[in-house]
């Protein structure tokens, strides 16, 4: 296998170098920014870097010549020469006869011969052909020997490979990945596996395999016409709130975008403080809304902005009232904006429960996910199952409090390595 580093000024761009050089079969392995060094480091363009990976294509077996039945055959049509001229000679064969004996060569008499040298070079060359003969016939069972060691390496060399493959699925489960798709993503490597594969062919394609699962990450997209409201919906607790005022930030600072912050959680007064508070700091309008009126009167009043985000009330996914207004808020927009919703979770709440809530949402709208509080748990497994059970884009991951830095655009690949028992 051939394992390579390849830069650009972006992933797109590193990844094409890869694949000049290399091939369009090349697997990512990895994606990191490179830090610039020297005193105008500031100055200098970001570098990204990726590592990428080729199998070698196998080099076919040449078919050579057996040069011991190629000697054996120059013997015997050699050998035949002599036992017919020296018969004839004799004049004790007649044609048809000596014919027949270069089918079957018989050793003569000595004495059947009158010149005794010739006699000496006969034997000589049919001792050459026994010995060919001999080499021959004991050839068939060496290579059945070799065949025999061969075949007990291949199978200790296929155990080893099963136990490699256990050893990744073990690992996944660690990381609480459910069984369901641990093995069904073994069982895909195992099909597509190559006989005497090195092991880290292997893992390269289980760890390829598993960032195809989770698919592109894709963020809030711009509008195409007028503004883009954007709901954001989950359970009390997974930290809406704070994550909304992350993602407010990077609009209103990092790419100068007009944002406006709404509220639809009218239970819980201390979260309506407090995306207040952030919306001070940012300096952008804030409004809370009570009904679906109020939603539509704030797409009047900020049709010139580029963004609406909007929180809304946690609730728990057994109460169908709250449910329904959820609903409602949510399709207040429909034909009057385009919109998106954000599923927020936890990325410590257990799998089963997450199906629940998943499944609830679903009933409302379709939605991209976010998780949370990723600084809070050692296994992400939750991730891949969610992604794998629901079908949604996995957006932004967020792994702390400090706004607006404690979040990122979602990275399979640095996913994909915690899975399989890397450090970030």
């Amino acid at each position: 296998m051939i394992i390579k580093k390849f830069t650009g000024k972006t992933e797109t761009e590193a990844v094409e170098n890869a694949r000049r050089e290399l091939g369009a079969n090349i697997i990512v392995m990895n994606v990191k920014s490179l830090k610039n060094k020297g005193l105008f480091s500031f100055l200098k363009p970001q570098v990204i870097e990726v590592t990428v990976a080729l199998e070698e294509e196998p080099v076919p077996d040449t078919v050579s010549a057996d040069p011991v039945s190629a000697e054996m055959k120059a013997a015997v049509s050699a050998i035949n020469e002599v036992v017919v001229s020296n018969m004839n000679n004799a004049g004790n064969v007649r044609p048809a006869q000596a014919e027949q004996q270069r089918v079957t060569p018989i050793i003569p008499e000595a004495d059947e011969f009158p010149d005794k040298k010739e006699n000496n070079v006969l034997e000589e060359k049919l001792d050459s052909l026994q010995y060919l003969l001999e080499q021959q016939l004991q050839k068939p069972e060496e290579e059945k020997k070799e065949k025999e060691k061969e075949k007990v390496k291949e199978e200790e060399k296929v155990s080893e490979t099963d136990m490699f493959m256990e050893l990744l699925r073990s690992t996944m489960l660690e990381n609480e990945v459910d069984k369901i798709y641990a093995d069904q993503i073994i069982e895909e490597i195992e099909k597509i596996n190559k006989p005497n594969a090195p092991f880290d062919f292997a893992l390269a394609n289980t760890y390829q395999k598993m960032i195809l699962k989770f698919g592109k990450p894709l963020g809030i997209v711009p509008a195409q016409k007028g503004v883009k409201v954007v709901f954001f919906v989950g359970p009390t607790g997974v930290g809406k709130t704070t994550t909304i005022a992350k993602i407010a930030s990077r609009f209103q600072v990092d790419e100068k975008k007009k944002v406006a912050l709404l509220t639809a959680d009218t239970y819980r007064i201390a979260a309506a403080e407090q995306l207040r508070t952030y919306a001070n700091i940012l300096e952008v309008p804030f409004r809370i809304v009570y009904a679906v009126e109020e939603v539509e009167q704030a797409l009047t009043d900020f049709r010139d902005y580029d963004y609406i985000l909007v929180d809304t009330a946690g609730h728990s996914y057994q109460n169908t009232v709250q449910k329904e207004s959820m609903s409602r808020f949510i399709h207040s927009v429909d034909g009057l904006a385009e919109k998106e919703v954000f599923l927020v979770l936890s990325a410590t709440t257990k799998y089963r429960d997450l199906i629940r809530i998943a499944d609830a949402y679903k009933e409302m709208a379709d939605y991209k996910l976010i998780f949370t509080k990723l600084d809070e748990t050692t296994t992400l497994g939750n991730l891949l199952n969610l992604k794998l059970y629901t079908g949604a884009s996995i957006s932004y991951v967020t792994y702390g409090q400090n706004v607006p830095d404690d979040i990122e655009d979602f990275n399979p690949q640095k996913t994909v390595k915690r899975l399989l028992g890397g450090k970030n």
